[in-house]
């Protein structure tokens, strides 16, 4: 019976670790669209040109939005993807405006080019149509220029296990009367071979074994007495 106990013990302690399918992070999709926390890509910003006080820039969501903050004097300009027309703007008061006559405008509301389709008025030459929609010196957006467009492996993935650079990406800019850019990376993050944790499960084994088996001997001595004798205890 003692030893029946302990074999359904063990077997409860192999099920309480974490499982190979559980260890693993998945990637998630919506409406076959990948998530913007896809664990295999990471979007890094390398170098801003130029810097500026008070004007800050960082890479959030892993792999596909850009966060803007601007506290300078200055205004800060971000350009669209076609030709040299402005796409978003923070003025020195916090003001942030975006261009509805800019195909990005509506290019960046969907996670791939092309999920939505500006309206005829917004093309890459058309003049800008600032629309103000925040105080707050701050303005995050979607990105395309900094993330892989497909929910194909990018063809520069040999090696799904192994971390690759994907492609170097640049973000024109303008901070007051100086232009600029934001370069950065994309990196495939390789995936490492799942090992079943052996011996973590064999030392967590012995332990509640020898915790049973000190139970059992504490149990047994109390049950003797002083005198070595008495009626052991049913398992």
């Amino acid at each position: 019976m003692l030893r029946r106990r302990i074999a359904a013990l063990a077997v409860l302690a192999l099920a309480a670790l974490p499982s190979a399918a559980g260890a693993k992070p998945v990637s998630q999709t919506v409406s076959g669209q990948i998530d913007a926390t896809n664990v295999h890509y990471r979007s890094t910003l390398v170098r801003v040109s130029p810097v500026v006080r008070g004007v800050s820039w960082r890479v959030i969501d892993l792999s596909d939005e850009i966060q803007l903050v601007n506290h300078s004097a200055k205004t800060v300009t971000v350009y669209a993807y076609a030709g040299h027309q402005p796409y978003l703007r923070i003025l020195s008061d916090g003001s942030v405006e975006l261009n509805e006559n800019s195909p990005a405008y509506y290019e960046n509301q969907s996670f791939f080019a092309g999920g939505v389709i500006p309206p005829a008025n917004a093309t890459s030459t058309a003049p800008a149509d600032w629309v103000t929609v925040s105080k707050t010196a701050t303005f995050t957006w979607h990105d395309h220029r900094i993330h892989f467009f497909s929910t194909a492996t990018p063809p520069e993935v040999h090696n799904v296990d192994k971390t690759t650079l994907v492609f170097d990406w640049t973000v024109p800019i303008q901070i007051g009367m100086v232009s600029g850019a934001l370069h950065g990376k994309l990196i495939w993050i390789g995936e490492k071979p799942f090992s079943f944790p052996i011996g973590a499960i064999i030392a967590f084994i012995v332990i509640v074994v020898a915790s049973i088996a000190f139970v059992i001997t504490v149990r047994r001595r109390r049950a003797a007495g002083p005198g070595g004798t008495g009626a052991q205890p049913s398992w």
